[in-house]
């Protein structure tokens, strides 16, 4: 599989290297609150107020308190090393903006796609899009308040996650926490571009 465009790129800043990394998920998971954890600029966000135009489609009760959807993207950067910088792009979760997807994940390194243990169910449609187009990813379970907690390998059998995609827990409000979730989808990328790299690498000629 060819992730085309989906390399590093150096910048003139000295040899900086970036990356484009996106978040996903599915309605209300804490996309554009992990975007705005640890973004060192000011989130640029398309939060629009939910109208009835939603009803039958979203269903907030399952995310009490929430009144505002995102119906483009969030974007955000965040330096995580003097020689590294990710852009990071959130998806919005309601299946009717999904034709925008394609477009955003366009050029990316890899995703984090976030998952609700009060909806688990509603994870299935995102991780069989990144699974579909071969993108390097990682599962990061959200901790919200009061949630149901599962083990990991509970929760892996359940999404049936291949061993080889990284599952970890995460608070998407925390700094600390989003920037260990931005970490390891780095490195599992990474990984995965040299593996393929490698494998084209062995391929017989002719």
């Amino acid at each position: 599989m060819d992730f085309a465009g989906s390399k590093p790129r150096q910048t003139r800043r000295g040899g900086i290297t970036s990356a484009k990394i996106v978040i996903a998920g599915g309605f209300g998971v804490g996309k554009t609150t992990m975007v705005g954890a640890v973004s060192e600029i000011e989130p640029l966000t398309t939060e629009a107020v939910m109208t009835a135009a939603g009803v039958g489609i979203d269903d907030p009760s399952k995310v009490p308190g929430k009144g505002t959807t995102t119906v483009a993207m969030d974007f955000g950067r965040i330096t995580m090393a003097e020689d590294l910088i990710l852009y990071l792009f959130g998806t919005p979760g309601q299946t009717r903006f999904w034709f925008m997807w394609d477009e955003l994940i366009r050029g990316a390194l890899g995703a984090a796609v976030l998952v609700d243990t009060r909806r688990i169910t509603d994870a299935f449609a995102p991780l069989d899009y990144f699974e579909n187009r071969g993108m390097p990813y990682l599962v990061a379970l959200n901790c919200f308040d009061g949630a149901p907690r599962y083990d990991l390998d509970e929760v892996r059998e359940a999404l049936a996650i291949p061993q080889h995609v990284p599952l970890v827990l995460c608070d998407a409000r925390q700094r600390d926490s989003v920037k260990h979730v931005l970490i390891t989808v780095v490195e599992h990328s990474m990984m995965m571009l040299r593996a393929e790299h490698n494998r084209g690498e062995a391929a017989p000629v002719g």
